[in-house]
Protein backbone atom coordinates (compact mmCIF):
# COMPACT_ATOMS: atom_id res chain seq x y z
CA UNK A 1 0.00 0.00 0.00
CA UNK A 2 1.81 3.33 -0.93
CA UNK A 3 0.96 5.88 1.67
CA UNK A 4 -0.18 9.64 0.28
CA UNK A 5 2.13 12.48 0.55
CA UNK A 6 0.40 14.82 2.60
CA UNK A 7 0.77 18.57 0.33
CA UNK A 8 2.22 21.28 1.79
CA UNK A 9 1.50 24.92 -0.20
CA UNK A 10 3.01 28.01 1.05
CA UNK A 11 1.13 30.97 -0.07
CA UNK A 12 3.70 34.14 -0.87
CA UNK A 13 7.28 33.85 -1.68
CA UNK A 14 8.52 36.72 0.10
CA UNK A 15 11.17 35.95 3.00
CA UNK A 16 9.05 33.89 5.29
CA UNK A 17 7.49 31.61 2.53
CA UNK A 18 10.77 30.78 0.84
CA UNK A 19 12.32 30.20 4.38
CA UNK A 20 9.62 27.57 5.65
CA UNK A 21 9.89 26.05 1.67
CA UNK A 22 13.56 25.77 2.19
CA UNK A 23 13.60 24.38 5.85
CA UNK A 24 11.37 21.72 4.37
CA UNK A 25 12.51 20.80 1.41
CA UNK A 26 16.24 20.36 2.42
CA UNK A 27 15.43 18.83 5.93
CA UNK A 28 16.61 15.05 5.74
CA UNK A 29 13.93 12.58 4.27
CA UNK A 30 11.46 15.64 4.47
CA UNK A 31 11.20 15.54 0.08
CA UNK A 32 10.83 12.12 0.08
CA UNK A 33 7.44 12.15 2.22
CA UNK A 34 6.25 15.67 1.58
CA UNK A 35 5.01 17.44 -1.38
CA UNK A 36 5.63 20.95 -1.62
CA UNK A 37 4.44 24.14 -3.69
CA UNK A 38 4.60 27.42 -3.34
CA UNK A 39 2.41 29.94 -5.25
CA UNK A 40 2.48 34.03 -5.33
CA UNK A 41 0.74 36.51 -6.38
CA UNK A 42 3.36 38.72 -7.67
CA UNK A 43 5.23 37.76 -10.93
CA UNK A 44 8.19 37.64 -8.62
CA UNK A 45 9.58 36.39 -5.29
CA UNK A 46 10.99 38.20 -2.34
CA UNK A 47 7.88 40.02 -1.56
CA UNK A 48 8.68 43.06 0.90
CA UNK A 49 12.29 42.24 -0.67
CA UNK A 50 13.10 44.13 -4.04
CA UNK A 51 16.66 45.95 -5.29
CA UNK A 52 16.37 47.62 -8.04
CA UNK A 53 19.14 50.02 -9.77
CA UNK A 54 18.38 54.11 -10.34
CA UNK A 55 21.04 56.26 -12.57
CA UNK A 56 23.37 53.36 -11.97
CA UNK A 57 23.32 52.44 -8.27
CA UNK A 58 21.86 49.42 -6.44
CA UNK A 59 19.12 50.63 -4.20
CA UNK A 60 16.45 48.98 -2.03
CA UNK A 61 12.58 49.70 -2.94
CA UNK A 62 11.82 47.68 0.19
CA UNK A 63 13.60 46.29 3.19
CA UNK A 64 16.83 48.10 3.29
CA UNK A 65 19.15 46.93 7.11
CA UNK A 66 20.36 44.20 8.76
CA UNK A 67 19.29 45.76 12.13
CA UNK A 68 22.43 44.13 14.00
CA UNK A 69 24.97 41.73 12.87
CA UNK A 70 25.10 39.71 16.00
CA UNK A 71 23.52 36.74 15.51
CA UNK A 72 21.28 37.66 12.50
CA UNK A 73 20.18 35.31 10.23
CA UNK A 74 20.37 37.82 7.30
CA UNK A 75 23.46 38.58 8.17
CA UNK A 76 24.76 34.70 8.06
CA UNK A 77 23.44 34.27 4.80
CA UNK A 78 25.18 37.55 3.60
CA UNK A 79 28.27 36.41 4.36
CA UNK A 80 27.97 32.68 3.50
CA UNK A 81 26.82 34.05 -0.37
CA UNK A 82 29.34 36.69 -0.16
CA UNK A 83 26.87 39.78 -0.54
CA UNK A 84 28.25 42.04 1.85
CA UNK A 85 30.97 43.24 -0.80
CA UNK A 86 30.15 44.95 -4.09
CA UNK A 87 32.24 46.79 -7.14
CA UNK A 88 28.81 47.87 -7.79
CA UNK A 89 27.64 51.68 -6.36
CA UNK A 90 25.12 50.47 -3.57
CA UNK A 91 22.66 52.19 -1.37
CA UNK A 92 25.25 51.65 1.68
CA UNK A 93 24.52 54.83 4.01
CA UNK A 94 28.32 54.15 5.01
CA UNK A 95 30.00 56.45 8.17
CA UNK A 96 28.73 59.64 6.24
CA UNK A 97 25.59 59.81 8.16
CA UNK A 98 27.44 60.54 11.42
CA UNK A 99 28.14 63.69 10.12
CA UNK A 100 24.87 65.34 10.03
CA UNK A 101 24.00 68.82 8.53
CA UNK A 102 20.66 70.48 10.59
CA UNK A 103 18.97 73.67 9.08
CA UNK A 104 15.89 74.91 10.34
CA UNK A 105 13.33 76.07 8.22
CA UNK A 106 14.31 79.70 6.72
CA UNK A 107 17.72 78.61 6.74
CA UNK A 108 19.38 78.55 9.78
CA UNK A 109 22.44 76.52 10.36
CA UNK A 110 22.04 74.78 14.05
CA UNK A 111 25.04 73.92 15.92
CA UNK A 112 25.77 70.77 17.98
CA UNK A 113 25.08 72.87 21.03
CA UNK A 114 21.41 73.07 19.49
CA UNK A 115 21.08 69.67 18.59
CA UNK A 116 22.72 67.44 20.89
CA UNK A 117 21.04 67.93 23.94
CA UNK A 118 17.72 67.40 22.37
CA UNK A 119 18.71 64.29 20.33
CA UNK A 120 20.40 62.68 23.87
CA UNK A 121 17.14 63.27 25.32
CA UNK A 122 15.71 61.75 22.75
CA UNK A 123 17.67 58.85 22.84
CA UNK A 124 17.23 58.19 26.64
CA UNK A 125 13.67 58.22 26.33
CA UNK A 126 13.36 55.90 23.77
CA UNK A 127 16.12 53.85 25.47
CA UNK A 128 14.09 53.68 28.47
CA UNK A 129 10.89 52.76 26.72
CA UNK A 130 12.59 50.28 25.27
CA UNK A 131 13.69 48.61 28.38
CA UNK A 132 17.26 49.28 28.38
CA UNK A 133 19.74 48.92 31.49
CA UNK A 134 20.38 51.56 33.45
CA UNK A 135 17.93 54.10 32.07
CA UNK A 136 16.03 55.67 34.75
CA UNK A 137 13.21 58.29 33.93
CA UNK A 138 11.86 60.54 36.67
CA UNK A 139 8.18 59.57 36.05
CA UNK A 140 7.14 56.55 37.84
CA UNK A 141 4.01 56.32 36.79
CA UNK A 142 3.84 55.72 32.92
CA UNK A 143 0.63 53.81 33.08
CA UNK A 144 -1.22 52.63 29.40
CA UNK A 145 1.00 56.01 27.53
CA UNK A 146 1.25 55.31 24.01
CA UNK A 147 5.08 56.35 22.80
CA UNK A 148 4.21 59.69 21.21
CA UNK A 149 2.34 60.89 24.53
CA UNK A 150 5.26 59.03 26.98
CA UNK A 151 8.04 61.26 24.61
CA UNK A 152 6.01 64.42 24.39
CA UNK A 153 5.85 64.10 28.74
CA UNK A 154 9.80 63.68 28.49
CA UNK A 155 10.07 66.62 26.50
CA UNK A 156 8.24 68.79 28.69
CA UNK A 157 10.15 67.39 31.84
CA UNK A 158 12.69 68.65 30.33
CA UNK A 159 11.73 72.04 29.71
CA UNK A 160 10.52 72.01 33.05
CA UNK A 161 14.27 71.20 34.46
CA UNK A 162 16.00 73.82 33.07
CA UNK A 163 15.33 77.75 32.58
CA UNK A 164 13.11 78.26 30.03
CA UNK A 165 14.38 80.78 27.57
CA UNK A 166 12.32 82.45 24.71
CA UNK A 167 14.96 84.21 22.87
CA UNK A 168 15.38 84.29 19.39
CA UNK A 169 18.73 83.50 19.01
CA UNK A 170 19.41 85.72 16.29
CA UNK A 171 17.04 83.62 14.20
CA UNK A 172 14.22 85.41 12.95
CA UNK A 173 10.65 83.36 13.58
CA UNK A 174 12.16 80.75 16.25
CA UNK A 175 12.83 80.89 19.79
CA UNK A 176 14.92 78.17 21.48
CA UNK A 177 11.97 76.78 22.85
CA UNK A 178 10.35 76.55 19.14
CA UNK A 179 13.75 75.29 17.86
CA UNK A 180 13.79 72.63 20.55
CA UNK A 181 10.04 71.50 19.20
CA UNK A 182 11.25 71.26 15.97
CA UNK A 183 14.53 69.11 16.56
CA UNK A 184 12.30 66.53 18.92
CA UNK A 185 9.65 66.45 16.10
CA UNK A 186 12.12 65.45 13.29
CA UNK A 187 13.57 62.81 15.93
CA UNK A 188 10.31 61.39 16.10
CA UNK A 189 9.64 61.74 12.27
CA UNK A 190 12.64 59.37 11.94
CA UNK A 191 11.07 56.67 14.65
CA UNK A 192 7.55 57.24 12.39
CA UNK A 193 9.63 55.45 9.49
CA UNK A 194 11.47 53.06 11.95
CA UNK A 195 8.01 51.95 13.93
CA UNK A 196 5.81 52.49 10.54
CA UNK A 197 3.51 53.97 12.83
CA UNK A 198 1.94 57.14 11.09
CA UNK A 199 1.43 58.60 14.35
CA UNK A 200 3.04 57.73 17.27
CA UNK A 201 0.19 58.45 19.59
CA UNK A 202 -0.92 54.65 18.24
CA UNK A 203 2.35 52.66 19.07
CA UNK A 204 2.06 51.29 22.47
CA UNK A 205 4.43 52.00 25.11
CA UNK A 206 4.30 48.72 26.79
CA UNK A 207 5.25 46.51 24.14
CA UNK A 208 8.04 48.63 23.22
CA UNK A 209 10.42 46.85 25.80
CA UNK A 210 9.59 43.69 24.02
CA UNK A 211 10.89 44.31 21.11
CA UNK A 212 14.36 43.30 20.45
CA UNK A 213 17.47 44.25 18.23
CA UNK A 214 20.23 42.16 17.88
CA UNK A 215 23.65 43.69 19.19
CA UNK A 216 26.18 45.21 16.52
CA UNK A 217 26.33 47.85 13.55
CA UNK A 218 23.40 48.08 11.31
CA UNK A 219 24.56 47.42 7.80
CA UNK A 220 22.83 47.49 4.11
CA UNK A 221 23.48 44.67 1.45
CA UNK A 222 26.09 45.73 -0.68
CA UNK A 223 25.03 42.88 -3.66
CA UNK A 224 21.33 43.81 -2.73
CA UNK A 225 18.86 42.55 -0.03
CA UNK A 226 17.13 40.02 -3.08
CA UNK A 227 20.17 37.99 -3.12
CA UNK A 228 19.31 37.04 0.57
CA UNK A 229 15.38 35.71 -1.37
CA UNK A 230 17.60 34.04 -4.14
CA UNK A 231 20.22 32.31 -2.27
CA UNK A 232 17.16 30.89 0.03
CA UNK A 233 14.96 29.81 -3.31
CA UNK A 234 17.99 28.18 -5.24
CA UNK A 235 17.92 25.07 -3.73
CA UNK A 236 14.21 24.76 -4.21
CA UNK A 237 13.35 22.65 -7.92
CA UNK A 238 12.31 24.29 -11.50
CA UNK A 239 8.37 24.83 -10.94
CA UNK A 240 7.97 24.60 -7.63
CA UNK A 241 7.53 28.04 -7.15
CA UNK A 242 4.66 29.25 -9.26
CA UNK A 243 4.14 32.92 -9.82
CA UNK A 244 1.25 34.28 -10.95
CA UNK A 245 -0.84 33.01 -8.65
CA UNK A 246 -3.07 34.72 -6.52
CA UNK A 247 -5.43 33.04 -4.28
CA UNK A 248 -8.59 34.22 -3.63
CA UNK A 249 -10.20 32.29 -1.26
CA UNK A 250 -9.29 29.65 1.05
CA UNK A 251 -11.80 27.05 2.27
CA UNK A 252 -10.79 24.77 5.81
CA UNK A 253 -12.31 22.88 8.19
CA UNK A 254 -12.57 24.16 11.33
CA UNK A 255 -12.91 21.75 14.55
CA UNK A 256 -16.77 21.19 14.52
CA UNK A 257 -16.99 17.99 13.86
CA UNK A 258 -19.16 18.10 10.49
CA UNK A 259 -18.16 17.84 6.70
CA UNK A 260 -14.90 16.74 7.91
CA UNK A 261 -12.80 15.89 4.84
CA UNK A 262 -10.08 13.80 5.81
CA UNK A 263 -7.92 13.52 2.37
CA UNK A 264 -7.28 16.70 1.48
CA UNK A 265 -8.89 19.43 4.26
CA UNK A 266 -8.26 22.80 2.57
CA UNK A 267 -9.50 23.72 -1.17
CA UNK A 268 -7.74 26.78 -2.45
CA UNK A 269 -9.29 28.89 -4.95
CA UNK A 270 -7.19 31.46 -7.76
CA UNK A 271 -8.13 34.47 -9.48
CA UNK A 272 -8.07 32.51 -12.90
CA UNK A 273 -10.72 30.16 -11.37
CA UNK A 274 -8.09 26.77 -10.42
CA UNK A 275 -8.41 25.10 -7.59
CA UNK A 276 -5.73 23.50 -5.47
CA UNK A 277 -6.13 21.02 -2.70
CA UNK A 278 -3.90 20.74 0.52
CA UNK A 279 -3.34 19.03 3.55
CA UNK A 280 -1.93 21.95 5.30
CA UNK A 281 -1.53 25.68 4.13
CA UNK A 282 0.93 28.39 4.91
CA UNK A 283 -0.28 31.60 4.74
CA UNK A 284 2.60 34.53 4.74
CA UNK A 285 0.30 37.13 3.28
CA UNK A 286 0.70 40.46 4.91
CA UNK A 287 -0.96 41.83 7.96
CA UNK A 288 -2.49 44.60 5.58
CA UNK A 289 -3.48 41.97 3.28
CA UNK A 290 -5.59 40.13 6.62
CA UNK A 291 -6.78 43.67 7.92
CA UNK A 292 -8.59 44.23 4.21
CA UNK A 293 -9.72 41.00 3.81
CA UNK A 294 -11.90 41.67 7.37
CA UNK A 295 -12.68 45.22 7.01
CA UNK A 296 -14.25 44.38 3.50
CA UNK A 297 -15.70 40.78 4.27
CA UNK A 298 -13.81 39.91 1.17
CA UNK A 299 -14.20 36.03 2.13
CA UNK A 300 -10.49 35.30 2.00
CA UNK A 301 -10.89 32.46 4.23
CA UNK A 302 -14.40 29.96 4.67
CA UNK A 303 -15.89 30.04 7.09
CA UNK A 304 -14.16 33.26 8.42
CA UNK A 305 -11.66 32.82 10.97
CA UNK A 306 -12.14 32.53 14.04
CA UNK A 307 -12.95 35.23 16.60
CA UNK A 308 -9.40 35.51 18.37
CA UNK A 309 -7.78 35.62 14.91
CA UNK A 310 -9.70 38.37 13.59
CA UNK A 311 -9.43 40.18 16.75
CA UNK A 312 -5.70 40.19 16.59
CA UNK A 313 -5.40 41.76 12.90
CA UNK A 314 -8.24 44.25 13.76
CA UNK A 315 -6.15 45.39 17.35
CA UNK A 316 -2.40 45.09 15.41
CA UNK A 317 -1.15 48.44 13.68
CA UNK A 318 0.35 48.05 9.43
CA UNK A 319 1.49 51.24 8.27
CA UNK A 320 2.89 52.41 5.41
CA UNK A 321 6.52 53.55 5.19
CA UNK A 322 8.05 54.83 1.58
CA UNK A 323 11.25 56.27 0.47
CA UNK A 324 12.07 58.58 -2.35
CA UNK A 325 15.07 58.59 -4.13
CA UNK A 326 16.11 61.44 -6.10
CA UNK A 327 18.68 62.37 -8.77
CA UNK A 328 20.66 65.89 -8.42
CA UNK A 329 21.23 67.54 -12.32
CA UNK A 330 24.48 66.07 -13.32
CA UNK A 331 25.02 69.37 -14.72
CA UNK A 332 25.68 70.87 -11.06
CA UNK A 333 29.44 71.32 -10.09
CA UNK A 334 30.77 68.01 -9.51
CA UNK A 335 33.39 68.35 -6.86
CA UNK A 336 30.03 69.66 -4.47
CA UNK A 337 29.04 67.05 -1.79
CA UNK A 338 25.82 66.91 -0.78
CA UNK A 339 24.85 67.17 3.05
CA UNK A 340 23.34 64.06 5.14
CA UNK A 341 20.60 67.23 5.85
CA UNK A 342 18.43 66.80 8.85
CA UNK A 343 15.79 69.11 8.40
CA UNK A 344 13.97 71.18 11.45
CA UNK A 345 9.83 72.67 10.54
CA UNK A 346 8.03 74.59 11.89
CA UNK A 347 5.31 72.99 13.68
CA UNK A 348 1.59 72.61 11.91
CA UNK A 349 0.15 74.99 14.20
CA UNK A 350 2.94 78.28 12.90
CA UNK A 351 1.93 80.97 10.92
CA UNK A 352 5.75 81.66 10.20
CA UNK A 353 5.52 78.37 7.46
CA UNK A 354 6.98 79.18 4.46
CA UNK A 355 3.70 79.10 2.05
CA UNK A 356 5.06 76.87 -0.93
CA UNK A 357 6.86 74.01 0.89
CA UNK A 358 4.14 71.39 0.61
CA UNK A 359 2.54 70.09 4.00
CA UNK A 360 3.42 66.42 2.77
CA UNK A 361 7.27 67.60 3.08
CA UNK A 362 7.02 68.34 6.92
CA UNK A 363 7.41 65.54 8.49
CA UNK A 364 10.35 64.45 6.42
CA UNK A 365 13.34 64.39 8.62
CA UNK A 366 15.96 64.05 6.51
CA UNK A 367 17.41 64.02 2.99
CA UNK A 368 20.93 62.16 2.25
CA UNK A 369 22.86 61.08 -0.92
CA UNK A 370 23.45 56.75 -0.48
CA UNK A 371 26.61 56.74 -0.14
CA UNK A 372 29.07 59.75 0.26
CA UNK A 373 29.94 60.98 -3.36
CA UNK A 374 26.71 59.88 -4.82
CA UNK A 375 24.24 62.23 -6.68
CA UNK A 376 21.20 60.01 -5.84
CA UNK A 377 19.56 61.32 -2.40
CA UNK A 378 17.16 59.81 -0.27
CA UNK A 379 14.16 60.90 1.92
CA UNK A 380 11.88 58.52 4.15
CA UNK A 381 8.13 59.11 4.16
CA UNK A 382 5.75 57.72 6.80
CA UNK A 383 1.98 57.62 7.15
CA UNK A 384 -0.43 60.18 5.78
CA UNK A 385 2.73 61.81 4.06
CA UNK A 386 3.62 58.16 2.53
CA UNK A 387 0.24 57.92 1.42
CA UNK A 388 0.42 60.85 -0.01
CA UNK A 389 3.77 60.97 -2.11
CA UNK A 390 2.28 57.91 -3.75
CA UNK A 391 -0.10 59.84 -5.51
CA UNK A 392 2.23 63.00 -6.48
CA UNK A 393 3.50 63.30 -10.02
CA UNK A 394 7.20 63.61 -10.99
CA UNK A 395 6.95 67.15 -11.40
CA UNK A 396 4.93 67.91 -7.92
CA UNK A 397 8.12 65.81 -6.32
CA UNK A 398 10.40 67.82 -8.21
CA UNK A 399 8.95 71.13 -7.42
CA UNK A 400 8.24 70.17 -3.84
CA UNK A 401 11.81 69.74 -2.93
CA UNK A 402 13.07 72.57 -5.10
CA UNK A 403 11.26 74.66 -2.86
CA UNK A 404 12.46 73.59 0.23
CA UNK A 405 15.98 73.32 -0.79
CA UNK A 406 15.76 76.64 -1.66
CA UNK A 407 14.78 77.94 1.69
CA UNK A 408 17.43 75.58 3.81
CA UNK A 409 20.38 75.43 1.56
CA UNK A 410 20.29 77.97 -1.07
CA UNK A 411 19.25 80.96 1.96
CA UNK A 412 21.49 78.98 4.67
CA UNK A 413 22.62 82.04 7.19
CA UNK A 414 25.37 81.66 9.64
CA UNK A 415 26.37 79.07 7.52
CA UNK A 416 29.74 77.67 8.89
CA UNK A 417 29.40 74.02 7.75
CA UNK A 418 31.76 73.16 4.99
CA UNK A 419 29.42 70.11 3.45
CA UNK A 420 27.06 72.91 1.74
CA UNK A 421 30.20 73.34 -0.36
CA UNK A 422 28.85 76.74 -2.37
CA UNK A 423 25.13 75.42 -2.12
CA UNK A 424 24.23 78.81 -1.03
CA UNK A 425 25.06 80.01 -4.81
CA UNK A 426 24.41 77.51 -6.64
CA UNK A 427 20.77 75.95 -7.28
CA UNK A 428 20.20 72.68 -6.99
CA UNK A 429 18.09 70.78 -9.52
CA UNK A 430 16.56 67.30 -10.00
CA UNK A 431 16.13 65.40 -12.47
CA UNK A 432 14.29 62.14 -11.60
CA UNK A 433 12.96 60.82 -8.74
CA UNK A 434 12.04 56.81 -8.40
CA UNK A 435 8.92 56.27 -5.38
CA UNK A 436 8.21 53.15 -3.45
CA UNK A 437 4.20 52.85 -3.70
CA UNK A 438 3.89 50.11 -1.28
CA UNK A 439 0.26 51.31 0.39
CA UNK A 440 -1.46 51.20 -2.97
CA UNK A 441 -0.22 47.33 -4.41
CA UNK A 442 -3.00 45.11 -3.73
CA UNK A 443 -0.53 42.26 -2.80
CA UNK A 444 1.17 44.31 0.84
CA UNK A 445 -0.86 47.37 1.43
CA UNK A 446 1.54 48.93 3.41
CA UNK A 447 4.99 48.31 5.17
CA UNK A 448 5.14 46.82 8.34
CA UNK A 449 3.58 45.97 11.62
CA UNK A 450 3.72 47.42 14.64
CA UNK A 451 1.91 47.22 18.00
CA UNK A 452 -1.03 49.84 18.51
CA UNK A 453 -2.06 51.15 21.06
CA UNK A 454 -5.02 48.69 22.72
CA UNK A 455 -3.10 45.18 21.26
CA UNK A 456 0.25 43.69 22.78
CA UNK A 457 2.30 41.01 22.08
CA UNK A 458 -0.02 38.70 22.74
CA UNK A 459 -1.76 39.74 19.49
CA UNK A 460 1.23 38.81 17.64
CA UNK A 461 1.11 35.70 19.59
CA UNK A 462 -2.30 34.57 17.94
CA UNK A 463 -1.35 35.88 14.46
CA UNK A 464 0.89 32.11 14.88
CA UNK A 465 -1.84 30.45 16.30
CA UNK A 466 -2.02 27.59 13.26
CA UNK A 467 -6.16 26.60 12.43
CA UNK A 468 -7.67 24.70 14.00
CA UNK A 469 -7.05 25.89 17.33
CA UNK A 470 -6.34 22.80 19.40
CA UNK A 471 -8.64 22.77 22.41
CA UNK A 472 -8.56 20.04 25.81
CA UNK A 473 -11.81 18.42 24.00
CA UNK A 474 -11.13 15.57 21.21
CA UNK A 475 -11.27 16.64 17.71
CA UNK A 476 -12.42 15.64 14.29
CA UNK A 477 -10.83 17.80 11.45
CA UNK A 478 -7.40 17.72 10.53
CA UNK A 479 -5.00 19.45 12.36
CA UNK A 480 -2.45 21.99 11.13
CA UNK A 481 -4.78 22.63 8.08
CA UNK A 482 -3.53 26.55 7.88
CA UNK A 483 -0.61 27.73 9.52
CA UNK A 484 0.51 31.29 9.45
CA UNK A 485 4.15 33.31 8.92
CA UNK A 486 5.44 36.57 8.35
CA UNK A 487 7.31 39.54 10.34
CA UNK A 488 3.85 40.03 11.80
CA UNK A 489 3.45 37.02 13.40
CA UNK A 490 6.94 37.19 15.68
CA UNK A 491 6.05 38.56 18.80
CA UNK A 492 9.76 39.99 19.43
CA UNK A 493 11.25 40.35 15.84
CA UNK A 494 8.21 41.76 14.30
CA UNK A 495 8.69 44.49 11.40
CA UNK A 496 11.58 42.98 10.00
CA UNK A 497 12.98 40.53 7.95
CA UNK A 498 14.57 38.40 9.99
CA UNK A 499 11.16 37.93 11.97
CA UNK A 500 9.98 36.69 9.12
CA UNK A 501 12.39 34.18 8.19
CA UNK A 502 12.48 32.98 12.23
CA UNK A 503 8.07 32.56 11.41
CA UNK A 504 8.77 30.42 8.60
CA UNK A 505 11.40 28.63 10.24
CA UNK A 506 8.68 28.39 13.01
CA UNK A 507 6.40 26.78 10.71
CA UNK A 508 8.42 24.65 8.60
CA UNK A 509 9.53 23.07 11.81
CA UNK A 510 5.79 22.73 13.04
CA UNK A 511 4.42 20.91 10.12
CA UNK A 512 8.09 18.48 10.25
CA UNK A 513 7.52 17.92 14.02
CA UNK A 514 3.73 16.81 13.42
CA UNK A 515 5.40 14.21 11.20
CA UNK A 516 7.86 13.43 13.30
CA UNK A 517 10.70 14.29 10.98
CA UNK A 518 12.72 16.23 13.89
CA UNK A 519 12.70 16.49 17.26
CA UNK A 520 12.43 20.16 18.66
Amino acid sequence: MVTKKPKVVIIGAGMAGLTAANKLYTSAGSKEFIELCVVEGGNRIGGRIITSEFVGSRIEMGATWIHGIGGSPVYKIAQEINSLHSEKPWECMDEFLDDPLTIAEGGYHLNSSLVDPICNLFKNLMDFAQGKPNVQFPQSNIGNLSIGSFLRKGLDAYWGSIKEQEETLGFDNWTRKSLEEGIFAMLENTQRTYTSAGDLETLDFNAESEYRMFPGKEITIAKGYSTIVESLASVLPVGMIQLGRKVTKIEWQPDDGENCDVTMPVKIHFFDGSIMYADHVIVTVSLGVLKQGIRDNTGMFSPPLPRFKTEAISRLGFGVVNKLFLQLSPNRDEAMKFPNLQMVFHQSDSKLRHPRIPWWMRRTASLCPIYGTSNVLLSWFAGKEALELESLSDEEIIDGFSTMISDLLENTKNNTHDLCNGHANSAIKFDKVLKTQWSTDPLFLGSYSYVAVGSSGDDLDSMAEPLPKRSNHSFNSPPLQILFAGEATHRTHYSTTHGAYFSGLREANRLLQHYHYIDI
